[in-house]
Order: structure tokens, then C-alpha cells, then sequence
């Protein structure tokens, strides 16, 4: 296992547009086309991302798409022959709107996320900070922050943490702080509870009665 003081990209990935920020990881045999990957966020074996918006800290595990592409099925044909028709006739000119529609059409993935082994993420969907998809997954609407969604179609499976500590949570930002302040507190994220850790570092955390 290298260390990651800099970001490791295996050899075998295919980037196309892409940009990934520091600290990542992305292992063997995964394709990422029209996206962005935030700080500290690794991409498991065989994964497929595209039009994509990853935030940091996002743990994604093997045979995972995010992004998935739609085809065209309000068309007569779904067939991509009428969207890439240079591939069937020479001359015949790409559809350019088909793909502009395709790119927009953006998944956003909020950051500290887990996405677990062969989920599927559609495109247009957000996914908010701390949120869990569960391993098979197909996420087809967007995904609130700190819940656990799984099954086909994903649904609410439970809250991570209750609202007050959700909320605690995005004003700390932990994700935000720099790399020596995250690791001068390294100790507090591996014994505190979430509460406690909320109430350390958050003065307008709520008390509960």
C-alpha cells in the first residue's frame, strides 16, 4: 500500500477531462471521463464515472458508476445511431446537442460520502455530505445528507446521525481543514463519538434536554 502523500493513479485508468485533487487514489481498470475528484477521495477496482462532481473524503468501492448515461428513449429509436451516426455512415454528423444535454445533466456527490461495492448513481443526481448508498444499489433521486439509502431503486434506510448533529457537522467542515490541523486531531475522530466531537468543535451545537 503506497503513501499517499501525493496522489496515486494506477496505470491502467483511463482519464478523459478529468481533474483529481490531492491525496486521492484510484485503482486498477477505471474509466473517469468529464468530472471532477476532490482531495483525500479514492475510486475502487473497475469503476466507470462521468459527468461527475466528487467531493472530498468520498470513499467509492469496486465496480461502482457514477453517471451512468442515459439513452435517448422519448426518440423513436434509442439506438445510437441517431446520435452517433459517424459511427454507421461516413459524413453523418454527431449530434452535438444529445451530448451537451448528456454532460449538464451532472451527478453531484457530496463530500465524506461511502459509496459501497457495485452501486449504481444516475445522472442528475446529488448526493449530499455524509450520506451512504448501500453496496447494489441504484440511486435514482437525490439522497439527503448523513442518510442511508440502499435497494432498487435506493431508498431512506435510516439517518446516520440526528438532525442537530448533522448540522453540527456541516458548520465544523472538518473536509475543509488543512492537512496538519486534520492530523493534530487525528485522535478525536478515532474515540470521539460524533456527538462529542460536534460538541468539541462546535460551539452552537445544540444541548440536548
Amino acid at each position: 500500500m503506497p503513501k499517499l502523500a501525493e496522489t496515486v493513479v494506477h496505470e491502467s485508468v483511463r482519464l478523459r477531462e478529468t481533474t483529481i485533487g490531492r491525496r486521492c487514489e484510484v485503482l486498477a481498470d477505471t474509466r473517469i471521463e468529464y468530472s471532477r475528484l476532490g482531495d483525500y477521495s479514492y475510486l475502487g477496482e473497475d469503476c466507470e464515472v462521468a459527468d461527475a462532481e466528487i467531493g472530498k473524503f468520498v470513499a467509492v468501492a469496486n465496480r461502482v458508476r457514477i453517471g451512468a448515461p442515459n439513452h435517448p428513449m422519448e426518440r423513436p429509436s434509442q439506438h445510437r445511431f441517431t446520435y452517433c451516426p459517424e459511427y454507421y455512415e461516413a459524413g453523418a454528423g454527431r449530434d452535438l446537442g444529445f451530448f451537451a444535454d448528456r454532460r449538464a445533466a451532472r451527478v453531484v456527490i457530496g463530500h465524506d460520502v461511502w459509496i459501497g461495492h457495485g452501486a449504481i448513481v444516475l445522472p442528475g443526481v446529488t448526493v449530499g455530505v455524509g450520506a451512504v448508498i448501500a453496496a447494489g444499489a441504484v440511486v435514482s433521486r437525490d439522497v439527503a445528507p448523513y442518510t442511508v439509502v440502499g435497494g432498487v431503486p435506493a431508498r431512506p434506510i435510516r439517518a446516520r446521525f440526528p438532525a442537530a448533529i448533522a448540522a453540527s457537522l456541516a458548520r465544523i467542515a472538518w473536509w475543509d481543514w488543512p492537512d496538519q490541523v486534520l492530523f493534530a486531531r487525528l485522535a478525536e475522530f478515532q474515540r470521539m463519538p460524533a456527538e462529542e466531537f460536534c460538541r468539541h468543535y462546535d460551539p452552537a451545537m445544540e444541548v440536548a434536554p
